[in-house]
């Protein structure tokens, strides 16, 4: 039903499509037992699925990645989609457009995505409104970053600025520093300014009446010696885990004609050709660290199966995102159950 349903709305402007289903679904959501049909199609609920990961209760190890609600005006309604836990933003101080459009592209016959949004968020006030409506139990990610006119010398204060801000309304923070979209973003993964800003956001933590766990994003393109670092990084700061990976800047092995991935430009790739570099790099860091941290696994979760391998590899949990627009709600639940059977 939905891969019908796909077909008609891959007509479309990606972008557009995103709002038009996310409001389809606020609408079915809102009918007379629409609530309870979505969960009786995409809940799976087993004591044998919940996991305890960085001090933190989930009802099921798959979540739904940072970029899908921005700004955290569909958490509510995803929450009836089966995932154990929602990551919202990425969030800045300010709001901000983004990049300018067309900025959200698929590749088909890669069963991927390319953006470069960069950033686009009406910022983190607006999204403070939107978690004081909070109706949902499910645990609620925030994922951070800074405006694009701040400077790299003064990112620590953006990203300051908005952990402040968000503490209170999320239950763990993400701290975006690999995005491909803002420029000169991805130099705060170097050793010196990164332990730097994580630091920074530890001790700031620490001074809370409650500590939110702090997770570190990065990407897909990190050589093993920066690899290296960032276990050194996160095991010296003690930060709470690391998701790994976000979008890749590599066009490598695409089935896509190379005269249309190059007429889209530049932009972060998801999707299934992502799929064995990111669960690559989640061994490499769990094997390296001796599983000192949790690991978030996500990049090309298209099946049950990407899923199992990714856990298998050392992660904890699970995003998905592209996933989750090519293969409908459904993924969730396909994960949860081919864990049970797996599950003793």
């Amino acid at each position: 039903m939905y891969k019908i349903l796909r077909s008609i709305l891959f007509l479309f402007d990606p972008e557009k499509v995103h709002y038009f289903t996310t409001n389809l679904l606020h609408f079915v959501l809102a009918l007379p037992g629409g609530k309870f049909l979505f969960k009786k199609i995409y809940c799976v609920e087993d004591k044998r699925l919940h996991r305890e990961v960085f001090g933190l209760k989930f009802s099921n190890p798959v979540g739904l990645a940072a970029g899908f609600d921005k700004n955290a005006t569909m958490y509510n309604d995803l929450a009836h989609c089966g995932f154990g836990f929602i990551e919202i933003g990425t969030i800045t101080p300010k709001g901000q457009p983004g990049n300018d459009k067309p900025r959200l592209f698929r590749l088909k016959a890669d069963e991927a995505i390319i953006n470069r949004m960069g950033f686009n968020n009406d910022g983190v006030e607006a999204a403070i409104g939107e978690l004081k409506k909070r109706k949902t139990s499910i645990i609620i990610g925030g994922n951070i970053g800074k405006n694009k006119v701040t400077p790299n010398e003064e990112a620590d204060s953006d990203y300051l600025k908005a952990f402040d801000a968000l503490h209170p309304y999320v239950d763990y923070f993400v701290v975006n520093v690999s995005s491909p979209n803002t420029p000169n973003l991805r130099a705060l993964q170097e050793k010196e300014p990164l332990k730097k800003l994580l630091q920074t956001l530890k001790d700031e933590n620490s001074t809370k009446s409650i500590q939110r766990p702090i997770l570190l994003k990065i990407a897909p393109d990190l050589t093993n010696e920066q690899l290296d670092d960032i276990v050194e990084i996160v095991l010296e700061t003690k930060i709470d885990g690391v998701i790994a990976t976000n979008t890749t800047i590599d066009r490598s092995d695409l089935v896509a004609e190379k005269q249309l991935v190059e007429s889209i430009g530049a932009g972060g790739l998801s999707g299934k050709p992502l799929t064995n570099r990111s669960t690559e790099v989640i061994r490499y860091l769990a094997t390296k660290s001796n599983n000192a941290f949790p690991i978030i696994g996500v990049g090309g979760i298209h099946t049950a199966k990407d899923a199992i391998e990714k856990l298998n590899a050392g992660a904890s949990l699970v995003q998905v995102y592209t996933g989750f627009i090519y293969e409908g709600p459904g993924i969730v639940k396909k994960i949860n159950k081919a864990l049970l059977k797996i599950t003793n």
